[in-house]
């Protein structure tokens, strides 16, 4: 085979190679946005106390992370891209938060259906989620589950930071790791000021009713 037969058949693997690619790569991306939104609702649909929608949200991204599994199952590269890792975050991290404000065990990656960075980055993106609900709840005055769930932020930051691996394995966990940090100690802040306003208007009631 002389020099322009060999160029040909290098240029027929790859045209081949690409194909593949870019057919896996189109289906997988109207997947992942939907994907997204989904977690996006299901987060949504937790805060506002509304369990069912959020579980018919979380069902239905079950299905599409099993049909994008098999929309890359032929693509090494596309099983890698950053757009599959980022839909399957958000997926992982919704169903993280609706089992956290639930009070249900949680999922792990393999319940998931995603990769180990996937769900470690969800993990810590939901520290922020808790962080929500536990303001949330402060303005509603109920403070009887901020200590248990802020103690359960700093239980998953011990988790991010036993992740000691290059940025290239975990998918920039560090970075996840060092918001986290920030957020659990604006949240400590601000549930330790709620606890001591609590505590004293209690003792200002009870001193009244001594007063009476």
């Amino acid at each position: 085979m002389n020099t322009k037969e060999q160029l040909d058949a290098i240029s027929t693997a790859a045209h081949e190679h690409f194909s593949v690619q870019n057919r896996a790569r189109e289906r997988a991306l109207p997947l992942c946005r939907q994907m997204i939104q989904n977690s996006g609702n299901a987060i949504r649909s937790a805060h506002r106390q509304d369990p069912d929608a959020a579980r018919q949200l979380l069902d239905a991204n079950r299905s599409l992370n099993e049909q994008l599994l098999e929309a890359v199952s032929g693509s090494d590269e596309m099983r890698q891209a950053g757009f599959i890792h980022d839909a399957q975050k958000e997926y992982a991290e919704a169903c993280i938060t609706f089992a956290l404000i639930q009070g249900i065990a949680l999922p792990e990656s393999g319940d998931v259906g995603v990769s180990m960075p996937a769900y470690l980055n969800g993990l810590g993106e939901t520290v922020g989620e808790l962080r929500r609900f536990i303001l949330d709840s402060l303005r509603r005055g109920d403070t009887s589950r901020c200590e248990m769930l802020l103690d359960t932020m700093d239980d998953i930051y011990g988790v991010l930071m036993g992740m000691d691996y290059p940025d290239t394995v975990t998918h920039g966990l560090r970075r996840n790791s060092d918001a986290a940090r920030g957020l659990i100690e604006r949240t400590r802040g601000d549930l330790t000021t709620a606890l001591r306003q609590d505590a004293l208007e209690e003792r200002l009631a009870e001193f009244e009713r001594r007063l009476c």
